[in-house]
């Protein structure tokens, strides 16, 4: 069964909305644990518009499952990444007017960029992901670079109107995890997954963890982290795709 990483990013977007200290993103992470996630996921920003510097201090401090530190390619940031040696990076395209990450990172067009902060990043023991959209050129290009994994970008299969467009983004996915796999690449899957679309994209083969924050976040204003988190991890059980005979 693939591994589930929790984005507390969202938890510090409530917070900042009034520039407080509640609610406290890594209280957050603690009770993401307890209900059994595998991972937690946090995106330090440029801008610092949710989780700040003292946030990623304190999860590289109390964090005792995978951190996973999601970032731009920036030099600063790679720095800081650097010096708080998550378990893993996972490198995102980063602008400062969207909501939130909007497609996949440009390994193809960026590969000298993106390259410097891989080998930085992987200089100093970290693992590091490329955020990319589920295209073959993508998935080849992040391995030649030296990336270790990619998440690939399940928008498209989240966003989907019909049917037709679904089933479309599902096999764009399922021809990329056979792609990253065949590169020797860890394949994770993010953006978008909710309660209601996972069982698809957690039934195909090959995904080895899955990156959910904003469902999860907006179930635990009801039910609590802890149990957003048990229900959502029951989901992936219940939808795994069977071992092969």
């Amino acid at each position: 069964m693939a591994l589930l990483g929790v984005n507390i990013d969202h938890v510090a977007t409530v917070r900042q909305a009034r520039r407080t200290d509640e609610p406290d993103p890594v209280w957050a992470a603690v009770e993401a644990e307890l209900g059994g996630a595998d991972g937690i996921t946090f995106h330090l920003r440029e801008d610092r518009r949710h989780i700040s510097d003292r946030d990623a201090r304190l999860l590289k401090e109390t964090v005792a499952v995978k951190l996973n530190m999601e970032m731009a390619s920036d030099d600063a940031i790679v720095a800081i990444a650097v010096g708080l040696r998550p378990d893993q990076c996972t490198l995102v395209p980063e602008r400062r007017e969207e909501l939130t990450t909007e497609g996949g990172l440009d390994v193809v067009r960026y590969q000298t960029r993106v390259g410097t902060a891989v080998a930085r990043l992987r200089e100093a023991g970290i693992v590091v992901s490329a955020f990319i959209e589920p295209i073959a050129e993508q998935v080849q290009a992040s391995a030649d670079i030296g990336f270790q994994a990619v998440e690939l970008w399940t928008g498209a299969y989240a966003h989907a109107k019909t049917t037709a467009e679904r089933e479309e983004a599902l096999t764009l996915l399922r021809d990329a995890i056979v792609e990253g796999r065949r590169l020797g690449l860890e394949v994770h899957a993010g953006h978008g997954l909710t309660y209601r679309n996972i069982a698809p994209v957690a039934a195909l083969p090959g995904f080895s963890e899955f990156n959910i924050g904003h469902s999860i976040v907006s179930r635990a204003v009801f039910v609590g982290i802890r149990e957003a988190v048990r229900e959502m991890k029951e989901l992936l059980v219940r939808h795994a795709p069977s071992p092969p005979p």
